[in-house]
């Protein structure tokens, strides 16, 4: 579905029985590149009232995991992607994500390209605003840019209150749920159906041709109705919105790793025009695809 340098299936992952049919991790993937962060990963944990800060400049897959801590990340160049249960998000660059305290999740950062910068954040007044307790993805003003970006003279290290500039952590935190930004809403749902499984594998790899309910129902021998139905039960939304999502994450992923002309990853992903391509393209990132593909 989402390709990277490892090869990601969307059949099994450890033995978590909430978290089965999420990914295989196969030899000689991201997974070793990342074993210096999976790591540092208890480190976030020996201080829980600190905030611990980490800067990552290359291409890893960080597998099923949770933290006692809330997380701040920002994604300066490239993309990621988290996993929580059965949905993966996708954070373009320039966005920046919170993930609640004790939330188990798959982090890939899906081009070497990607700068992420992360800010683990204490949890004992998580309480005080509703924000800090759901997987928000959020557009990054430049005040918000500059703040995380400063906060790179202590990567790698617990900041804690009997640090000089702990204050200005605190601001960072307590300043989030000011920011009147409504949540990136680019989800791929994931499904252990292996009648879905075939279909959306059929779906990817024809993304550029006409797609309609009746056509791919046809092909697969079922009716609209029932075709309809297996949306709805295992994705949560219907035929042509997760038709919709999988061009628009392709399409940032084009963006993003190729320096293709728009309107050749526009036909590439299924959009006659360009103008058809960039208003779908809008509606979901808020930004057009060549102001996308500047930032």
């Amino acid at each position: 579905m989402l390709r990277s340098r490892a090869k990601l299936s969307v059949r099994r992952v450890f033995h978590f029985p909430k978290y089965a049919n999420i990914f295989i991790i196969p030899a000689n993937s991201d997974y070793l590149y990342a074993m210096g962060l999976i790591a540092s990963l208890p480190e976030i944990e020996k201080q829980k009232d600190s905030v611990f800060v980490m800067h990552e400049k290359s291409e890893k897959l960080i597998p099923l995991h949770k933290h006692s801590k809330g997380q701040l990340s920002y994604v300066e160049g490239g993309i990621a992607y988290i996993t929580i249960e059965h949905r993966t998000y996708v954070v373009p660059a320039k966005h920046y994500f919170w993930i609640p305290a004790g939330i188990y999740h798959i982090l890939r950062i899906g081009y070497s390209a990607t700068v992420l910068r992360s800010l683990y954040y204490y949890a004992h007044d998580d309480g005080a605003d509703p924000y800090y307790g759901k997987l928000g993805i959020y557009p990054a003003s430049d005040l918000l840019i500059q703040m995380i970006n400063y906060t790179e003279r202590w990567d790698g290290r617990h900041v804690t209150r009997k640090d000089d500039n702990f204050e200005f952590l605190i601001a960072l935190k307590n300043i989030l749920p000011q920011f009147d930004n409504k949540s990136l809403p680019i989800v791929l749902p994931i499904t252990d159906n292996e009648q879905m499984q075939r279909i959306v594998k059929y779906l990817e790899k024809n993304m550029s041709e006409r797609l309609t309910i009746n056509d791919v129902s046809s092909r697969f021998n079922i009716s609209e109705r029932t075709l309809s139905r297996l949306f709805q039960s295992n994705m949560q939304m219907t035929f042509l919105q997760y038709v919709k999502t999988i061009r628009m994450v392709k399409a940032i992923e084009m963006l993003l790793k190729t320096q293709k002309p728009i309107g050749e990853i526009a036909f590439d992903v299924g959009y006659v025009t360009i103008s058809s391509f960039s208003d779908a393209f809008h509606e979901f990132t808020h930004a057009r695809p060549s102001d996308f593909r500047r930032s």
